[in-house]
C-alpha cells in the first residue's frame, strides 16, 4: 500500500508526495495548495484519476511520431528538456495533478511508474508532516 505525505512549503502552502510500498517516491503534486483540505482533495483525485486512466487506457504517448489524443483524465508521457521520459497526470478538469520528481531513461521505466501511481494512490495511507 502506498503513502501520501503532506508537507508545508516555505510560503505556508501545502503539497504532497506519493511513495510506493517500497518507500520510493513515485509522484509529487503538480501544484501547491492554499489549504490542507484542498491538498487532500488533490491526493484523492490522484487515486481516482490514475486508476481510471490505467483501467480505460487513457495514456497519451507524446513521444510517438503520431500521437493518439486521449480525453481527460489522462496520463501524458513526454520527453523533458534533458531527453528523459516523464509523465503528468491530468484530471477531468484539465488540471495537472501529479508528476514524477525525476525523469526516466526508458519508456518502460516511466510506464511502470505511472502504473505504480495508479496502484499505490488508491486507499493510500496519509502522513501529515505539518502536524509535527
Amino acid at each position: 500500500m502506498g503513502k501520501f505525505v503532506i508537507k508545508k512549503t516555505p510560503t505556508g502552502a501545502f503539497n504532497f508526495s506519493l511513495y510506493a510500498a517500497n518507500r520510493e517516491k513515485i509522484a509529487v503534486a503538480s501544484q501547491v495548495y492554499t489549504t490542507k483540505a484542498a491538498c487532500k482533495k488533490g491526493m484523492e483525485s490522484v487515486g481516482k484519476n490514475a486508476a481510471k486512466c490505467i483501467a480505460e487506457d487513457r495514456i497519451e504517448d507524446q513521444t510517438l511520431k503520431t500521437v493518439v489524443e486521449k480525453t481527460c483524465p489522462k496520463f501524458e508521457v513526454y520527453f523533458d528538456k534533458a531527453g528523459l521520459y516523464r509523465y503528468r497526470l491530468i484530471a477531468s478538469n484539465g488540471e495537472h495533478i501529479a508528476m514524477p520528481e525525476e525523469g526516466y531513461k526508458s519508456k518502460s521505466g516511466v510506464m511502470n511508474s505511472l502504473k505504480s501511481v495508479a496502484t499505490n494512490a488508491v486507499n493510500a495511507e496519509i502522513v501529515d508532516e505539518t502536524l509535527e
